[in-house]
């Protein structure tokens, strides 16, 4: 440990800290917007200057190491004077569009500019004129909103070691873009949305589709019918005002109610049925030689990033939809005959944690019907403009109940929404129909957690079976990188693009940190613990779209609808 000064306040904190570390023990709010903790420590913004007894110049306290002895000041003069003249520089290269900017409200330029009473801008000149990328059905990239603060190179690089983004040209035409300035869909961009989710200004921000939504609901010729992906129900909430991991399922429900859906499914009744094909995929390739490891394939974002850089290991993919394209298929024709609507008047609409489901739902593979599996796909962020802009009070609202028959679901599907959800559900179905008796625990608790890659032994009947689980695509790098080698001796292996799985996805409320991923991950375990079910294949409802229209699993009609293929794409 180390004592230094700060503010007149003696702090003793780690060796190897920074100032900023300093003052934040202190408990002084010294304000950043390129900082991001362990990611994107640069200082390049230099907001976050502070004066330093014996330093000849102001210091970006983000990258300063803290020393022994050193005496901070956070709050002089010199120190407020610099950091209104870096935020006016900043603005006045902006665009002044905070009334029709996504991120108004919740904007952090925005929020420091009222925190240090910014009202005029002295700098007038030119300001940089740059086209909008709107090349995805995912992200829109805006680089006139840009404060070139590297968060979401940083996050592309070093946590998803994608790089599909890094500064372009120089000085006052430097802009964060693919290389050479190309548009997003040319690049190797996975459309995780993770850049979007560090942003600090409007500079990234998910493709908007709630007006497809809204003249859908407007449009009495249309069936609409929403289902929600596992994670929203703990972080819709946040949209809403509340805190961080509030489980909200039954208001969730209440509230498309009110915005007009004619039925509120949910897609952990898919999940549930993706673990019935993908489970027994499992089974079959392990009994009959199959290509293992056996990898998951229910994140797009993940798939997307195969398909780049590791086309190779394209085989080891489970065949079957994501859960989202999976319900599409099914609602557009067992529940479409069910009903007796004809599946062109059905409009899908999905609610998701993320931005490359958008990318998903594109895919000319999705049509099983004929039509597409998913008409529109909203983020989590979405979902919750849709309910302000209804005036819709979300707190208040009484629980409600999913529609059956495609709202039945289980803990095993719940818990899709986290990093090793989908592993621990499979092992939960797989177990008992290899076993062919009742788990007496079913919590597979190696599996859980933020730790990048997770392995697990699991014992089926005197055959060792190892598991694997990564989240985030620099950890599934490195462990497709062991695979290449024949480093690794797994056989199933659960991936997902986003850090933490689809409770840390590209479209959810924004910020979120690691602090809030852990109560997003506590309220998901804490559906699958009161769910009267916690097993996929004891799903009634499953059960009984098996009777009637799919047969069995992996069988005709499930390859034909629930079953897809993926390929190789450009690297560079």
């Amino acid at each position: 440990m180390i004592t230094l000064t700060v503010d007149g306040r003696r702090v003793e904190v780690p060796r190897g800290s920074t100032v900023l570390d300093a003052a934040r023990a202190a408990g002084i709010d010294v304000p950043t917007l390129c900082y991001l903790k362990d990611v994107n420590v640069v200082g390049v913004c230099r907001v976050c200057v502070v004066e330093i007894e014996g330093a000849k110049a102001l210091q970006a306290s983000c990258v300063t190491p803290a020393a022994e002895g050193m005496v901070v000041h956070t709050n002089t003069p010199a120190v407020r004077e610099a950091r209104r003249t870096v935020l006016e520089l900043i603005i006045s290269n902006h665009p002044f569009e905070c009334l029709t900017c996504e991120r108004n409200g919740n904007c952090e330029l925005q929020a420091l500019a009222d925190r240090f009473g910014i009202r005029d801008i002295e700098y007038q000149g030119e300001r940089a004129q740059f086209t909008l990328d709107t090349s995805t059905p995912s992200i829109v990239r805006d680089p006139n909103k840009c404060i070139l603060c590297r968060r979401c190179m940083s996050v592309c690089q070093k946590v998803q070691t994608v790089f599909a983004l890094a500064p372009n040209d120089r000085g006052f035409e430097t802009m964060i873009a693919p290389a050479f300035g190309d548009e997003l869909m040319s690049a190797v961009c996975s459309l995780c949305g993770q850049c979007v989710l560090v942003c600090p200004t409007g500079a990234l921000k998910e493709r908007d589709e709630t007006e497809d939504v809204w003249r859908a609901l407007a449009d009495p010729s249309k069936h609409v019918v929403v289902q929600t992906a596992p994670a929203v129900r703990a972080s819709i909430g946040e949209e809403c005002g509340l805190p961080p991991g509030s489980r909200v399922t039954g208001q969730l429900v209440a509230a498309l109610r009110r915005l007009g859906f004619d039925m509120v499914f949910d897609t952990d009744f898919a999940a549930d049925l993706t673990i019935m094909e993908e489970g027994h995929e499992f089974i079959s390739r392990l009994r009959d030689g199959g290509r293992l490891p056996l990898i998951t394939s229910c994140s797009p974002g993940w798939i997307k990033f195969i398909e780049h850089f590791y086309p190779e290991l394209l085989p080891h993919l489970s065949t079957c939809k994501s859960p989202q394209q999976m319900f599409g298929a099914i609602a557009k024709t067992y529940y479409a005959e069910k009903v007796g609507i004809d599946p062109k008047d059905i409009f899908v609409v999905s609610v998701m944690p993320c931005t490359a489901k958008k990318f998903e739902a594109r895919r000319p593979e999705m049509t099983a019907s004929g039509y597409p599996d998913v008409d529109a796909v909203l983020t989590t962020r979405e979902l919750g403009r849709m309910i302000r802009e209804a005036g819709i009070d979300f707190a208040s609202l009484a629980p409600e109940a999913y529609d059956p028959p495609l709202g039945m679901s289980t803990g095993a599907g719940a818990i899709f929404g986290v990093t090793g959800g989908v592993m621990e559900a499979a092992l939960r179905t797989v177990s008992e129909v290899v076993l062919d008796r009742e788990l007496e625990n079913i919590d597979f608790v190696p599996v859980r957690g933020l730790v990048g890659v997770k392995e697990a032994e699991v014992d089926l009947d005197g055959t060792r079976v190892c598991v694997a689980v990564a989240h985030g695509l620099g950890n599934a790098r490195r462990l497709l990188e062991r695979i290449k080698n024949g480093d690794a001796d797994y056989h199933f292996i659960e991936i997902m693009a986003c850090p933490g799985g689809c409770i840390g996805g590209g479209g959810q409320p924004i910020p979120t940190s690691d602090e809030t991923r852990m109560k997003r991950i506590a309220a998901i375990y804490d559906e699958d613990k009161h769910m009267p079910l916690r097993k996929s294949h004891l799903n009634p409802a499953v059960q009984e779209l098996y009777r009637e229209f799919l047969g069995k699993p992996l069988g005709e009609k499930s390859h034909e609808l629930l079953h897809t293929h993926y390929h190789a794409r450009a690297r560079f």
